[in-house]
């Protein structure tokens, strides 16, 4: 992956566990019994990991919409440069 992908994943990483310490946070600080903070703890990671799973297909995805919109553009950008007879200026 180039380092811009890489950035992306790190960014979204970075929000992903933010969310997750900050839900965390409140939750500990929130007027409910231990018990009913630990389940929820346990069902919001369980959902959390879910996500995660997800995370490099969309990824992977969206890389390969962006690739392909890249060469169309390449593509056309050689054509305009090649004029009506077909050689380059």
């Amino acid at each position: 992956m180039s380092d811009s992908g890489r950035g992306s994943l790190d960014l979204i990483l970075a929000f992903v566990l933010g969310a997750a310490a900050g839900a965390t946070v409140a939750l500990l600080t929130a007027p409910q019994s231990g018990r009913e903070s630990r389940q929820i703890l346990k069902d919001l990671a369980r959902d959390a990991a879910g996500g995660i799973e997800r995370i490099p297909d969309v990824v992977g995805e969206a890389y390969g919409r962006a690739a392909q919109a890249a060469r169309e553009a390449f593509v056309r950008a050689l054509e305009e440069a090649a004029g009506p007879g077909g050689a380059a200026r």
